[in-house]
């Protein structure tokens, strides 16, 4: 029973040691093997599991665009504060590729990546035929970029909107506003005022938006340095753009936006924006989860459109108006565009007071994306801006009426999309599961390894303890001579040697 006990303790003992050595091992060298598992997947190569996602985004991208009806036009000319009604959302399904793929030797990759987008009326409230009354963009855009030209040019340009019969407020479809209509103004303008509006044909907000590259993008592939993974090298050939009044506005900082280095710390992340035609900071807010990805939430800061004198670095971006739009003229052929969060969110309060019918809310106009943080990648996002014009009454153009100087608000547009299905679960297994498990078994390791050793030890004693039980006794040493007695042979020799 007791080599039993001594065969059991001495297996227990093993056992808990073996395990012991696993967990130490696991705790020491897992985060390596993860790290090494993340960086071999999330660089820009052929081999890598996110190199798919990053060619051809797998992830169903929707484009929501909503429209402000002006329903007061004509008291708007005569100088009435414009009264705006929401329509819409419409929404497109959105198709991004890359092509032009091109790997170079200093560890960059050169990329052109298309947009294609397709009506959705199922998803949408109301269809692409609708009519819709909004500024005469072209007109009203061109009267205010000839406001400081002479008097005869501005009146030789009213005599021609008055004989092609343009006025300050138009009824088009959503179609024809957002992907091009046929417009005699065009040339009109380009014959009066050579240069102005460089472009010919149709006329469409949106119109470059689909089936159009949103410029050559050069980023880092992260084969050398893992850290610099997706940033931007350049755009267009660029390593700064031209639009702005200082250097650190026309810094290109970032990635494309698409994806971001792994180990994100919960700080802040920055993308250059084609559309927006700057870097963009986003800070951030808050962890959280989707469908069981670990995520950082990252918003835009109140800075973000802020002016030069509420934040002083944004004085680049300047002429300013109120904080809350973000003049965008100097990339937009000069007209008198405004970049802003749907319904002036985070604006100053002027700017939603200037106009009837806008309600800003954090929950439906604030962007957001949420981030894997080990890998870069994003999971959810929602990214939403409004496209703003700023009309007034220019002397010497009578189709401007009165107008007073407003800031208008012509659409919003979010553009959403979120990981699912099986790439979702493919993301989950090798990116989450996998470097969970191996944490997981560390401390499971570990936790055996002690009560395993604990129960050795309580056998090796039990067994010791047995075994001296049963072990034969020794006689206690004496240190008398027991007593005498009559019979004992040698006390009568000594007595006999004595009467000797």
């Amino acid at each position: 029973m007791a080599a039993a006990r001594r065969r059991l303790s001495v297996g227990l003992a093993l056992a808990g040691a073996a395990f012991g050595v696993l967990g130490v091992c696991l705790l020491l060298v897992g985060p390596a093997i993860v790290k090494e598992q993340v960086v071999k997947n999330v660089r820009i190569d052929p081999s890598s599991i996110s190199f798919g996602m990053w060619k051809d985004i797998p992830v169903p991208f929707y484009m929501s665009v909503y429209f402000f009806e002006v329903l007061n036009p004509n008291d708007v000319l005569k100088g009435a504060k414009p009264v705006l009604n929401q329509r819409g959302p419409y929404v497109y399904r959105e198709y991004r590729y890359k092509s032009n793929i091109t790997f170079h030797d200093n560890d960059t990759v050169s990329f052109l990546e298309y947009r294609r987008l397709f009506f959705q009326p199922d998803l949408s409230n109301g269809s692409e035929e609708e009519y819709i009354v909004v500024p005469n963009i072209l007109m009203m855009g061109a009267a205010v970029m000839m406001e400081n030209l002479p008097n005869f040019v501005k009146l030789l340009l009213s005599g021609a909107l008055a004989g092609l019969k343009q006025e300050a407020f138009m009824n088009r479809t959503v179609k024809e506003i957002m992907w091009g209509y046929e417009d005699p103004l065009i040339e009109a303008i380009n014959v009066i005022v050579p240069g102005l509006i460089p472009f010919k044909g149709k006329f469409g907000i949106l119109l470059q938006l689909n089936n159009s590259n949103s410029g050559l993008f050069t980023v880092n592939t992260g084969m050398k340095n893992i850290s610099r993974v997706h940033m931007v090298d350049s755009w267009n050939g660029r390593k700064k753009v031209n639009y702005w009044r200082s250097d650190e506005c026309n810094m290109i900082n970032g990635t494309a936006g698409e994806m971001w280095p792994p180990f994100m710390s919960p700080t802040s992340m920055e993308f250059y924006s084609p559309d927006a035609c700057r870097s963009m900071t986003l800070v951030y807010e808050r962890s959280g989860k989707f469908e069981g990805v670990p995520t950082y939430r990252f918003v835009a800061p109140k800075t973000l459109f802020a002016n030069g004198t509420d934040y002083p670095p944004n004085e680049g971006f300047c002429p300013c108006m109120q904080s809350g739009i973000q003049n965008i003229s100097s990339c937009r052929l000069n007209a008198p565009m405004f970049l802003s969060h749907p319904h002036f969110y985070n604006g100053d309060p002027a700017l939603v007071n200037a106009v009837e019918g806008l309600h800003p809310s954090k929950e439906q106009h604030a962007l957001f994306l949420d981030v894997h943080p080990m890998t870069g990648i994003p999971m959810n996002c929602s990214i939403k801006l409004q496209l703003n014009l700023y009309i007034k009454q220019v002397s010497g153009i009578i189709q401007t009426g009165k107008i007073k100087p407003v800031v208008l608000p012509l659409l919003w547009f979010a553009e959403s999309g979120s990981i699912e299905g099986s790439v979702l679960k493919q993301f989950y297994t090798n990116l989450v599961l996998i470097p969970l498990l191996l944490e997981y078994l560390q401390y499971i390791f570990l936790g055996l390894s002690i009560p395993l050793i604990i129960a050795a030890a309580v056998l090796m004693a039990m067994s010791q303890r047995t075994t001296t039980e049963k072990s034969p006794c020794r006689p206690a040493t004496q240190s008398k001579p027991p007593p005498s007695s009559e019979t004992t042979p040698l006390l009568h020799d000594a007595e006999d040697d004595a009467e000797a």
